[in-house]
């Protein structure tokens, strides 16, 4: 997910996004560990997705 993207989210929007890619980190991290991940780059992406909306959430506080 894009940051431009991010910024066009209210922050309960941004909020639950952040929880919905926590659920699928978890998922992934899951499939890892039992030899059934296929596309072990998606790992990347998502934490660094929760990341980018972390960061927009810290900007908007300030």
């Amino acid at each position: 997910m894009k940051v431009k993207d991010i910024k066009g989210l209210s922050t309960a929007e941004m909020l639950e996004k952040e929880k919905e890619f926590k659920e699928e980190l978890f998922n992934l991290r899951f499939q890892l560990a039992t030899g059934q991940l296929e596309d072990t780059s998606r790992i990347k992406k998502v934490r660094q997705s929760i990341a980018r909306i972390k960061t927009v959430l810290r900007e908007q506080e300030k």
